[in-house]
C-alpha cells in the first residue's frame, strides 16, 4: 500500500462550522502552519463565495510553501451555462491556486429537486467543468457531492457521474459522504468497488455526523483511496469533518502508511494546539493522541503500571505525536501517581516513605471534602512543599469584607476591603470591581504589591464555579477553580467552600502564594518568605 496524501479542508469546510470564524491574517498564518505540519493540499476557500476569500488568494500567491499545495474551491458550472460564462469557474480560476476542487451532483435526489434539470445536463456540467479548468493548466479535483448516498439510491447514475468527471480529465475523483450518514462496511464495500473500476486516483471526503468519519476514512485507505480530506482539528459543517489529527497518526504509526514527514509527526501535538489557537477554539482535552488527557493516568494502576511498562497502558508513544503522559492527581489515585508527581518537587521521596503515605492520605481526605487537584496542579504543588519542607508564610489574612450595590434592578458592582500582615506590618487596602470577586482580587493585589512587586506580573485568566452538591440547592458547597498567568506560565488553584467568596479566596490565595514561592526559587532564595 502506498503513501497516501492528506487535503486539509480547515479553512473551507472547517470554516463553515459554526462557531468558527478565520480573519483575513488568521487565513494566511493557518496556511503556513498547515504547511509545516506536511499536508499535501490545503483547501483555503471558495473565492467566489465571498470578497474576502477572493482577497485572501490574492494575498496567499506570494507564500512561500514547503510541502502544501493552494486548493481554491467552486462548484461545476451552472446548468445551461458555458463554462466560459460561469462566474463560480472563473472566480475559481482567478485564484491562481495550481490546484482547483469542484463539486457536482451524484445523486438523483439533488438533481431533481435541487439543481432541478435533467440527468444528462448534470453529466456534461461535470464532464465541461473539468475539461475547462484541466484546459486552464490546472491539477483538477472533483468533489463527488453526497456520493455514497447516491449510490445506495441508484449506483449507475452516481458512477457515470464519476465517469464524466474522469472524461473531463479530473486528476483525482474524491467521494464525499456529504451527509455523514455511511457506515464503515458500507463505505469499504463501495470504495473498494469503485477503486477497482476507475482510472484515476480515489479520495474520500467524511462527516462525523454518525461519529464515525475517522473509521470511515481508514477503511477507506485499506480499501484503496490514495487520499484522505478532512480538518485537522476534526470541526466543520455540523458535526464537522473527518479529524485529521487522528487519522494521520493511525495511518503512519498504526498501519504504516506515510502521510506526512515523519519528523513533522513528532510536532503534531504543538501544530494542532497552534491552530486552534489561531481559530479561538479550545482542543478537546479527550481528543485523542493531541488532546490533554490523551496520555493521562488517572487510576492508581493504571498509572502504576504505565510506570513500569508504557506499553500496559499505552498505544502509542506519546513522544511520537509531541504529546506528553500525564498523571493528574486525584482522590483514586496510587501512590505510584503522587510519588510520580512528589518526585518532580523532591526527587528524594521514596515511594514506601512515610512522606509518600500521609500526602496520600491528606490528598485523598481533601479530594472527599471537595477539592480537585488533577486540574490544579499550582494547589498541588504548595500542598507538598508546605507538607515536605514547610516555608514561613508570605502574607496572613486578618479579614476582609466585600460590599455589593444592587437596588432597582441595577448592579451596581461590589467593592472589597482586605486587612493582611506581612511580616511585623499590616497593609489595609480597599478597590472595587465589577464583582464580589474581582473586587477582592483587586483589594488582596494592591495590598501585597506594595510587599512583592513581582505580583503585578498576575494576570487572572479564567474562573470557573463547580456546584458540588446539586440537591443542596443554594446551600450547596462550592468548587472554585482560578487560573492565573504571570506572562511566563498559567497555573491554575483551588479552593472549596459552603460560601462561594470564601472558596474564591482560597483559591486566589494560593495563586499569589504560588507566584511568590516560584520568584523565591528563581532567585535562589532558601527562605521563601524573604521575597519583598
Amino acid at each position: 500500500m502506498g503513501p497516501v496524501t492528506i487535503f486539509d479542508s480547515t479553512l473551507r469546510d472547517g470554516a463553515q462550522g459554526a462557531g468558527v470564524t478565520f480573519s483575513l491574517e488568521d487565513k494566511l498564518q493557518a496556511v503556513r502552519l498547515l504547511d509545516q505540519v506536511g499536508v499535501q493540499y490545503v483547501e483555503a476557500g471558495n473565492p467566489g463565495s465571498n470578497p474576502k476569500d477572493a482577497e485572501f488568494f490574492q494575498r496567499a500567491a506570494g507564500l512561500s510553501l514547503k510541502n502544501a499545495r493552494l486548493v481554491s474551491f467552486g462548484s461545476t458550472r451552472r446548468k445551461n451555462t458555458a463554462p466560459e460564462e460561469d462566474q463560480s469557474l472563473a472566480a475559481v480560476l482567478a485564484a491562481q491556486t495550481p490546484v482547483c476542487c469542484v463539486f457536482g451532483k451524484c445523486w438523483k435526489f439533488h438533481v431533481d429537486r435541487v439543481l432541478e434539470t435533467s440527468y444528462e445536463e448534470n453529466f456534461r456540467m461535470i464532464e465541461e467543468s473539468c475539461r475547462f479548468l484541466k484546459a486552464h493548466g490546472r491539477e483538477v479535483i472533483f468533489d463527488a457531492e453526497h456520493f455514497f448516498d447516491g449510490w445506495k439510491d441508484d449506483p449507475d447514475f452516481a458512477w457515470e457521474a464519476l465517469r464524466a468527471a474522469v472524461r473531463g480529465g479530473a486528476d483525482i475523483v474524491c467521494l464525499c459522504d456529504t451527509n455523514g450518514g455511511v457506515f464503515p462496511q458500507e463505505a469499504e464495500r463501495i470504495v473498494r468497488e469503485v477503486v477497482s473500476r476507475l482510472s484515476v486516483p480515489v479520495a474520500v471526503h467524511f462527516h462525523e455526523d454518525w461519529g464515525v468519519a475517522t473509521a470511515n476514512s481508514i477503511v477507506s485507505v485499506q480499501a484503496g483511496a490514495s487520499q484522505v480530506q478532512g480538518t485537522l482539528l476534526g470541526f466543520g459543517e455540523r458535526c464537522g469533518n473527518a479529524n485529521l489529527s487522528s487519522i494521520i497518526p493511525d495511518l503512519q504509526l498504526k498501519l504504516g502508511i506515510p502521510c506526512i514527514p515523519q519528523e513533522e509527526l513528532l510536532h503534531l501535538t504543538h501544530r494542532v494546539r497552534e491552530l486552534a489557537a489561531i481559530a479561538n477554539v479550545d482542543v478537546p482535552v479527550w481528543m485523542p493522541y493531541v488532546g490533554e488527557n490523551a496520555f493521562a493516568h488517572k487510576a492508581g494502576m493504571h498509572a502504576a503500571g504505565v510506570l513500569k511498562s508504557p506499553r500496559s497502558f499505552e498505544h502509542v508513544d506519546p513522544y511520537l505525536v509531541g504529546n506528553a503522559r500525564r498523571f493528574p492527581a486525584s482522590e483514586i489515585s496510587g501512590r505510584a501517581v503522587v510519588l510520580e508527581k512528589v518526585k518532580r518537587i523532591f526527587p528524594h521521596v521514596g515511594v514506601d516513605s512515610q512522606e509518600a503515605r500521609a500526602l496520600l492520605h491528606e490528598l485523598k481526605t481533601l479530594e472527599s471534602q471537595g477539592y480537585q487537584f488533577e486540574g490544579a496542579d499550582a494547589s498541588f504543588e504548595l500542598l507538598v512543599r508546605k507538607r515536605l519542607r514547610p516555608f514561613p508564610p508570605f502574607f496572613e489574612l486578618l479579614y476582609y469584607h466585600i460590599y455589593t450595590d444592587y437596588s432597582e434592578g441595577r448592579d451596581r458592582g461590589a467593592s472589597a476591603t482586605v486587612k493582611v500582615r506581612v511580616g511585623g506590618e499590616i497593609q489595609l487596602m480597599a478597590a472595587e470591581g465589577n464583582g464580589p470577586v474581582n473586587a477582592l482580587d483587586q483589594a488582596l493585589r494592591k495590598a501585597l504589591e506594595i510587599f512583592y512587586p513581582v505580583l503585578s506580573q498576575v494576570k487572572l485568566t479564567d474562573y470557573k464555579v463547580r456546584v458540588l452538591d446539586s440537591k443542596s440547592a443554594t446551600a450547596a458547597g462550592v468548587r472554585v477553580l482560578i487560573t492565573s498567568s504571570d506572562g511566563e506560565d498559567a497555573f491554575t488553584t483551588v479552593g472549596v467552600s459552603g460560601d462561594v467568596v470564601a472558596a474564591s479566596w482560597k483559591a486566589l490565595e494560593d495563586s499569589m502564594e504560588y507566584l511568590l514561592l516560584k520568584a523565591a526559587r528563581k532567585n535562589g532564595e532558601e527562605d521563601a518568605a524573604s521575597l519583598p
